[in-house]
């Protein structure tokens, strides 16, 4: 592709003309030739680090990501970004700077983009919260750019079965019941994540690139590619080479973040099980976007969509056997023949959802995807759940959960840690409303994570004995009746505030309410006596994030 000079929208500010002869020098220092810094200047923009199986590999999907650009064109400028991993900082105070480190990523290349003034991004992340930060910089900045998914790990293999990270973690409590002996948690440990890759259900990560991809932002059928197979270095050299046609064609994030992209990335996040996650970043990146999204919206969509994706870990298969099966291209077409998927949103192919999906071939119904007309259930697997407890809603995922209905009376805990000794102690009893609060966006703060405490759950054999409410979040590995971001969070003296052992909570799923027995009256008394607890941090990045953010009911983002 032969590009023109005009499509240095932003580099030519660092590059043209006599003045600029400081900024070349510069660049001729690294080894950039005079031809080199005179083309189209192309940031890209990685998250690899060596914390975390997800983005161990990411530095080798950039070189080659570099190599689309230059064959387009254009000049590529490597740099990096953090990236917490979620597994590694789950269930102690680390997990705190998951949700923040969104946040930081977002803020980290927007700075960048904005200081060397690229003329468009390509960004590649693996981890859960590196994959909406670089969208929310990309929705941001509003330069031309694409999205590269980093791939799933492949499932371990123990005692003859997949397994994943997230039946580590449940083993975790069926270790503290007996019902597993160390030497087999260890050999559970060593077998599950076999290399690099995000974790291998549909679990954030993957959510997430199944609904960057529905959205448009990354080229199609590139979601599901695992991190270890070939066709991620082509993926990665074709992102590359996109970003250069989306700059010679003025496509920018906004011409595709549109309100039915969103909608796009909501039925395919709902149809297959993806994680509660996608709510808050979905809402994070529309406001970026300048697009109205609400928890309503998601509601309504899930009502409206079948549950056609048989995907851990309400279900049965992890991403690798969603790739077999074509992908989230199969799952979209599938959607789109039904009248689900808006098929005139722009992608960054530069052609429709429709066009994109026109040789794409659905053959029949499978086991991993499954027809609309014989789905697993008739609506989607996302639900927002409002009632006294919740007013701004909570947000429940139903993919596999066998009790719609529970009530019981409450265990209320102000921490994540104190839940996690009494589970551990076998103090949760069957019946319990599990309450963690204290652990919203303010009150955490950062929104904690619980997949430590619902994977004990589960191993403890409680996980469909029990309901869980918080104002944190969970971990896409997370299921059962586990309702997650009720807001108003306990912190702003939201109706959870309120709530003491004993008290009467009724979660239920199918009126889509969350309620205590207590009348408003009462209610309202409790409240009025409540004082907010000091802050858990003065000083720092999280002092800093609990004084900005706003509520999980508009994505906790900072303001």
């Amino acid at each position: 592709m032969k590009t023109d000079r005009k499509m240095k929208h932003r580099s030519s500010e660092v590059s043209v003309g006599p003045e600029r002869a400081p900024h070349r020098a510069m660049f001729h220092a690294m080894g950039f030739t005079d031809e080199q810094i005179a083309r189209p200047h192309i940031g890209v923009a990685s998250s690899w680090n060596e914390i975390t199986p997800c983005n161990f590999h990411l530095n080798h999907l950039a070189k080659k990501a570099k190599e689309g650009v230059t064959a387009a064109g254009g000049t590529p400028f490597e740099f990096g970004t953090i990236a917490v991993s979620d597994a590694i900082s789950m269930g102690h105070e680390g997990m705190k700077a998951s949700l923040v480190s969104r946040e930081v990523i977002a803020d980290s290349v927007e700075l960048m983009a904005v200081a060397e003034r690229f003329d468009g991004l390509v960004t590649i992340a693996g981890c859960d919260k590196s994959l909406p930060g670089m969208v929310l910089a990309l929705a941001r900045l509003n330069i031309p750019g694409v999205f590269l998914y980093g791939g799933s790990i492949l499932p371990g293999e123990y005692c003859g079965k997949d397994v994943t990270i997230q039946d580590v973690f449940e083993a975790v409590g069926a270790h503290a019941r007996g019902k597993m002996t160390l030497d087999e948690l260890s050999s559970l440990e060593h077998a599950a994540c076999p290399g690099a890759g995000s974790c291998a259900g549909l679990y954030t990560a993957n959510t997430m690139a199944e609904a960057i991809e529905a959205m448009g932002l990354s080229l199609p059928g590139t979601a599901s590619i695992p991190a270890v197979d070939e066709r991620r270095q082509e993926a990665s050299f074709q992102s590359g080479e996109a970003v250069m046609h989306l700059l010679a064609k003025g496509i920018r994030p906004r011409d595709i973040l549109k309100r039915k992209a969103f909608e796009n990335a909501i039925t395919v996040v709902v149809a297959t099980g993806g994680s509660t996650n996608a709510v808050l970043h979905l809402l994070a990146i529309a406001r970026e976007a300048e697009v109205p999204l609400t928890l309503d919206d998601m509601d309504r969509i899930s009502r409206r969509t079948p549950h056609i994706g048989d995907m851990r870990p309400g279900g049965r298969f992890v991403m690798v056997d969603l790739d077999r099966a074509g992908g989230v291209p199969v799952l979209m077409k599938v959607l789109l023949n039904a009248g689900l998927l808006h098929g005139d949103c722009l992608t960054v192919t530069g052609k429709t959802v429709k066009e994109n999906l026109k040789g794409v071939k659905v053959d029949g119904t499978g086991e991993v995807i499954h027809s609309v007309s014989s789905p697993i259930a008739p609506t989607g697997t996302l639900m927002v759940l409002k009632g006294n407890l919740a007013p701004e809603g909570g947000v429940l995922k139903t993919a596999g959960v066998k009790n719609l209905y529970h009530e019981g009376p409450a265990r209320v805990f102000d921490c994540e840690e104190d839940a996690m000794k009494a589970i551990l102690k076998g103090k949760i009893r069957a019946g319990d409303v599990v309450v963690i609060r204290y652990e919203g966006p303010k009150g955490g703060p950062g929104m904690r994570e619980m997949l430590a405490v619902t994977g004990a759950l589960y191993g403890e054999g409680l996980g469909d004995e029990v309901a869980l409410m918080t104002d944190g979040r969970f971990s896409g590995a997370t299921h059962g009746l586990m309702v997650g971001h009720v807001a108003p969070e306990a912190a702003v003296g939201g109706p959870i505030a309120a709530l003491k052992d004993g008290d009467r909570i009724t979660v239920d799923a199918v009126n889509r309410t969350i309620s205590v027995n207590l009348t408003e009256k009462e209610l309202k008394s409790r409240l009025s006596r409540w004082t907010p607890p000091p802050p858990k941090f003065r000083t720092g990045a999280l002092a800093k994030y609990a004084k900005l953010v706003s509520s999980a009911s508009q994505g906790a983002v900072c303001r």
